[in-house]
Parts: C-alpha cells; structure tokens; sequence
C-alpha cells in the first residue's frame, strides 16, 4: 500500500508552501522521503523538491500560446488533456514502493472540483495504482476576515468533499499571519450558528434565508472543521500531518528511524533519572 495526500484550495491559498512544510517536516523529524507531484500546469516556482512536474507533458502557456485560449480555459484543456493521457503520470509513479509517500500538489480551478470529472479520474487512477489518498483542501486565514468569505470556502471545501469522495481534511494555512488572540475557534470547529450570527450582522437581511440554507447544508454534512497550521509551529505542523495521516493510516507498519541504542549495561545512564528503578 502507497500513500498520498491531494492538496486542492483555491488559488493563493498556500497549497505549494503547505506542500513544502510537510516534505521538509517528512525529511527532518521523521527522516523519510515524502515526493510531491505538481499537477498544476500553470504553476512557477517551486518550495518544494518536485519530483514529478506535470509541466513536462503540458502547461498552461503552451496551450494559450497554441490555441489562443486565457489563462482559466487554458487550464482546463490542460487538465483535461492529462486526464486524457494519464498513462504518462502512470509511468511516472511507476516506481513507487509500498510505504512510499506522494503528495500532488493540484491546480486552484474550483470548476476541477466542483462539476468536471477531471480530478476525480486522477483519484480513481491513483486508487488503482494502490494508493490510499486524503483529500486535504487549504484555505488561508483572509477566509476569516468575514462571516460570507469563510462560508464560500467551506461551501468550497464541502464541494470537493462530495464529489472526491475521499477521507477529507480541511486545512487554515498561514495562520502565522493570525494577531495574537485572533478569535478563530468558531470557524475552525465549523459552529455554524455562530457563523449565522456573524451572517446576520454583516449582511443585508435579503440574504437572511440563502444564508440560513448554506449553514443548514454545512450543518446537515457536520464535515466541514479546519486544522490551523502555522509555519513557524512545529507542533502545529505535527498535529496537522498526524490527522492526515491518522485518516489513511499511514505509520502504523513502519519501523521508527532513529537512534534508540541502549547502554551496554543495562540501567547504565538511567541513574541519573528521578524515579528510575530499574527493571525490577
């Protein structure tokens, strides 16, 4: 069994950085391998080692180039040509083992979500291939700046939920720009009557009943929380990667990697511990 995680989110939203975080967490604290895949054809730099760029077989200036096409058309023609021609991303993670870990970085395109079979075709490739895959959707803190913002990116988020049919994880990213104090709770546990609340107070009573529907929806899932995850935080990172992983059951089978020698004479170095015994 192969493991991977989908990184979706609109556009902005630190996909690419939080995709950069979680290998170098990989590489660092838990000295493993972590291999991240850019499926965004219009993507331009890069934070992360990219192991497979799907850049190589297609990407969005080509296409707008060739067919005269703008930036969102040019995307989706590009995914939809990968779609068509998976077989080469198939080649590409060929040489994945078991335990292997892939993270895909995907394009911000919410239509690739929300109503084209592009991103679910990837999935049911991967599927395939023995991949247990998360889906993990990144909004950024500027989603919490208003009651309306946050509940388009949960309704977003819910989207991708739905027709991905995945186990799911919704992330807050760049919560190192949050200021101190910042109340962010009722957003992160999805408690959409207090969301209602702030509904009703920023926007014109005309949307009263809409905006009642839209949090009955995401009450009705009961699926829509968010993790914070703070750059700077290493046990923010941690505690985000651990509900990833917890979702796809991956490290149960693995072998810790680090130094665990005991001394060469059993108790040697444990004197110095209050409360050590010993073996009895």
């Amino acid at each position: 069994m192969k493991f991977a995680q989908f990184v979706m989110g609109p556009a902005g939203c630190g996909k690419s950085t939080y995709c950069a975080i979680i290998q170098e967490h990989f590489k660092v604290a838990m000295r493993r391998t972590c291999r991240v895949v850019n499926l965004d054809p219009a993507a331009e730099n890069f934070l992360y080692d990219c192991y497979v760029d799907v850049r190589d077989l297609i990407s969005v200036d080509d296409v707008m180039e060739e067919l005269d096409y703008g930036p969102n058309g040019g995307l989706v023609f590009a995914m939809e040509y990968l779609s068509e021609n998976m077989n080469w991303l198939e080649e590409q993670i060929a040489d994945a083992l078991d335990d292997d870990y892939y993270i895909f970085d995907c394009p911000g395109q919410i239509e690739l979500y929300s109503h084209l079979p592009v991103m679910r075709d990837l999935v049911d490739m991967l599927q395939n291939e023995d991949f247990r895959v998360a889906g993990v959707y990144c909004i950024d803190v500027n989603f919490i700046e208003d009651a309306s913002k946050f509940l388009s990116g949960a309704l977003s988020a819910l989207t991708a939920m739905v027709n991905l049919e995945l186990p799911h994880i919704n992330v807050l990213t760049k919560c190192d720009l949050l200021p101190p104090g910042a109340d962010v709770e009722r957003y992160t546990d999805g408690d959409t009557q207090a969301i209602l609340a702030d509904l009703r107070k920023s926007t014109h009573p005309r949307f009263r009943l809409l905006n009642e529907a839209f949090c009955q929806l995401l009450e009705d899932y009961s699926l829509v929380s968010f993790v914070m995850l703070n750059r700077e935080d290493e046990d923010s990172i941690e505690l985000c990667l651990a509900h990833v992983n917890h979702c796809i059951q991956y490290g149960e089978n693995l072998e810790p990697k680090g130094n665990f020698d005991l001394p060469d004479e059993m108790g040697e170095g444990f004197e110095g511990f209050e409360g050590f015994e010993g073996f009895g």
